[in-house]
C-alpha cells in the first residue's frame, strides 16, 4: 500500500472502538496523541511562531521610532578660554534630548516586507498542515497494519486448529490400521508449517505494534492495544474520471497551497526589487536642552538654563538612488528568475498530485474488481472445502486432497482481506484527495 493512502483507508473502514480509555487505542486517539507529542510538529509550531514574530516586526517597522537620552560631562585642566588664553578651568555640562524618526516612503520596501512576512506566515501554516497530514499518514499506516496483521494471525490460527484436528484423527485411524504412518507424518509436517505461519504472523503483529508505539513516542509497546474497528463498505463512489477529483484537490491540498503562497512571495520580491530604483523620504524631529557651568565664571541657575536652552528641530531627508553599481538591477533580475523557478516548482507539484490521483483512481477501479472476484473465489473455495471435507471424513478422499482444498480456502480468505483493504484504501484515498478530510 502507498504511504499516503493507508491514512485514508481508515477514514472509510474504521470507526471508533468501544474499549475503555487506558485499555485500548482508537485510530483517532492515536492521531490526536501523535499530533500533540510528535517532535516534527513541535518544530513546525516553533517555525510558524517565528514567522509570526517576523510579520509583527515588519508591520511595526512602519511606526515612528522614539528615543530619549541624557548626558553628563566633566572637564578638568588647562583649556582655551574666551580671551584666547589658556587657564586651569573646570567645566560641567548636562543635556537632555528626545527625538523621533519615521520613514514616509521607502520605495515599496516597507509595504513589500509586510506582505512578504504575511505570506511567509501563511506558507508556514500550510507547511504545518502538510506535516500533520504526513503524521496522520504514518500513524494510520501503522494502525491499519496492526489490523491487517491481526486478521492474518486469526486466519493462521484457524489453519492450525484444522490441522491439529486432522492430526488427531489420523493418529486415531492409524492406531486401528485405517491410516498409514506416512499420512500421519505428512499431516504433522503440515501442522508444523501452520504453526510456523502463526509464529511469523505473530511476529509481524508485534513489529507493527512496535512501529505504532514508536510513532506515538511511547516508551514501550508493552500493554499497548488498539480497539477492534468496525468494517464497513466505502461511502464514496468512484467518479467517471480522475480529473473531477484533481480539480477539487487543487483547492484543498496544503502542498499546493504552500507552493502557491511561495509563488506569490516571488511576485512581492519583484515589487520590492523595483522599489530599489525609487527615492526614500524620512521625517525626523526632536527637542533638547542643556545646563553648563565653568569655574571662575558665574552661571545661571539650573532651572533657568534648562528653560532658556530648550530647542526643537524638524527635518526631512530625501535619498535618491543615482547609481548603485547595478545592484538594484541585478536584484530585480534575480527576483524574476526566482519567480520563474517557483512557477516551475508549482507546476511540478501539481503534476505530481495529478499522477498520484490518477494512479489512485485506476487502483481503485482495479481493486474493486479484485475484491469482488475474491469474494466469489472464497465462496467457491469454501464450498469445495466443505465437499472435500465430507468426502475425506467418509473415507472417499485422501489427506493430500483435503490439505490442497484447505490451503485453497486459506489463500482465498487471505486474498479477501488483502483486496478488501486495497479497495477501501483506494476509494478512501480518492475521497481524501477530494476534500482533504478524514471520516473517523
Amino acid at each position: 500500500m502507498r504511504t499516503t493512502g493507508i491514512t485514508i483507508v481508515l477514514s472509510a473502514l474504521l470507526s471508533a472502538g468501544t474499549a475503555h480509555a487506558g485499555e485500548s487505542w482508537t485510530l483517532q486517539r492515536c492521531i490526536d496523541y501523535a499530533l500533540e507529542n510528535n517532535i516534527q510538529i513541535r518544530q513546525g509550531d516553533i517555525a510558524a511562531g517565528q514567522r509570526e514574530i517576523d510579520f509583527n516586526t515588519a508591520r511595526n517597522n512602519r511606526l515612528p521610532g522614539i528615543s530619549a537620552g541624557a548626558s553628563q560631562n566633566w572637564s578638568f585642566g588647562r583649556g582655551l578660554t574666551a580671551n584666547n588664553t589658556y587657564d586651569n578651568t573646570n567645566t560641567t555640562s548636562t543635556s537632555f534630548n528626545i527625538g523621533t524618526d519615521v520613514t514616509l516612503f521607502a520605495g515599496r520596501h516597507m509595504a513589500g516586507n509586510v506582505k512578504l512576512a504575511e505570506l511567509s506566515l501563511e506558507a508556514a501554516k500550510s507547511d504545518m498542515e502538510r506535516i500533520k497530514d504526513d503524521i496522520r499518514v504514518s500513524v494510520a499506516q501503522a494502525f491499519i497494519q496492526i489490523v491487517y496483521d491481526r486478521s492474518i494471525l486469526d486466519v493462521a490460527r484457524g489453519q492450525v486448529t484444522i490441522d491439529s484436528m486432522q492430526v488427531e484423527r489420523l493418529t486415531a485411524l492409524a492406531a486401528i490400521g485405517k491410516a498409514s504412518n506416512v499420512e500421519v507424518a505428512s499431516q504433522n509436517a503440515t501442522l508444523a508449517q501452520s504453526r510456523l505461519s502463526v509464529t511469523q504472523a505473530d511476529n509481524n503483529l508485534k513489529l507493527a505494534v512496535l512501529t505504532l508505539t514508536q510513532l506515538l513516542e511511547l516508551p514501550s509497546p508493552e500493554g499497548f492495544a488498539i480497539s477492534e474497528p468496525d468494517m464497513r463498505e466505502p461511502g464514496f463512489a468512484i467518479p467517471d474520471n480522475p480529473e473531477v477529483i484533481y480539480a477539487q484537490a487543487l483547492g484543498v491540498r496544503p502542498s499546493i497551497k504552500s507552493e502557491e503562497l511561495r509563488l506569490e512571495q516571488t511576485g512581492t520580491n519583484i515589487e520590492i526589487a523595483k522599489g530599489g530604483f525609487l527615492p526614500t523620504l524620512s521625517l525626523s524631529a526632536g527637542a533638547g536642552t542643556n545646563y553648563y557651568t565653568t569655574s571662575k565664571f558665574k552661571s545661571d541657575a539650573f532651572g533657568d538654563q534648562i528653560k532658556n536652552n530648550f530647542s526643537q528641530y524638524i527635518g526631512l531627508n530625501l535619498s535618491i538612488p543615482v547609481f548603485s553599481r547595478n545592484s538594484n538591477r541585478n536584484n530585480l533580475r534575480s527576483a524574476r528568475l526566482n519567480q520563474m523557478n517557483q512557477q516551475m516548482q508549482l507546476d511540478n507539484v501539481r503534476k505530481q498530485l495529478y499522477k498520484e490521483i490518477q494512479q489512485a483512481y485506476y487502483n481503485a477501479v482495479a481493486s474493486r474488481s479484485r475484491y469482488e472476484s475474491s469474494l466469489s473465489v472464497e465462496t467457491g473455495a469454501r464450498e469445495s472445502f466443505e465437499l472435500v471435507q465430507a468426502k475425506y471424513e467418509g473415507g472417499k478422499a485422501g489427506i493430500t486432497e483435503f490439505n490442497e482444498s484447505k490451503n485453497r480456502l486459506v489463500t482465498a480468505q487471505a486474498d479477501v482481506l488483502k483486496y478488501r483493504y486495497e479497495y477501501l484504501f483506494n476509494t478512501a484515498l480518492l475521497e481524501f484527495y477530494r476534500n482533504s478530510s478524514f471520516r473517523l
